[in-house]
């Protein structure tokens, strides 16, 4: 509504075009008044909505949490408990997709160096900080694995035992 802003932090600003929602514990005084209400996403056009989630921790980062459910396990199963929609914005090699506007092409790790760049450009940049956390990678070649949604196959075994 223009009242106001939220800071959130994150480790992987190139999923922000696939956010879908802010989430915040609704028993954190700061935020509950927020429950329900809408806000602006940067660098889109989007509107999303502000939902209250237990997963949020109150004493962690700004107790503030983008939520992107096509990008993260745990954003995952909030946006199941909010029914919100999963935009997935990067392909198999990790390239921003169609719905990655005018960051569609470029690599992740191009395109966060892009998006942080416009995020202080516009001002809507508090800062950067180091910041330590364990990331998957592949076991051979060390490359840093992308969550993402995808289809799983269940194949029944017994009659193969």
């Amino acid at each position: 509504d223009g009242s106001g802003a939220l800071e959130i932090a994150t480790t992987r600003p190139e999923t922000l075009l696939g956010d879908t929602a802010v989430a915040v514990n609704p028993n954190d005084d700061r935020f509950k008044h927020l429950i329900g209400k809408t806000l602006k996403l940067p660098l889109t056009d989007r509107e999303i909505p502000i939902v209250g989630d237990d997963y949020v921790d109150i004493e962690f980062g700004t107790g503030a949490v983008k939520i992107t459910p096509a990008h993260d396990p745990n954003d995952f199963q909030v946006g199941l408990r909010h029914n919100l929609p999963q935009i997935r914005v990067m392909d198999d090699h990790g390239v921003i997709n169609e719905l990655g506007g005018k960051y569609q092409g470029l690599d992740r790790y191009e395109a966060r160096k892009q998006m942080v760049s416009d995020l202080e450009e516009q001002g809507l940049l508090v800062k950067v900080k180091p910041h330590t956390h364990n990331v998957g990678t592949h076991d051979r070649c060390g490359t840093v694995v992308e969550p993402i949604i995808s289809k799983q196959w269940y194949v029944k075994m017994e009659s193969l035992a």
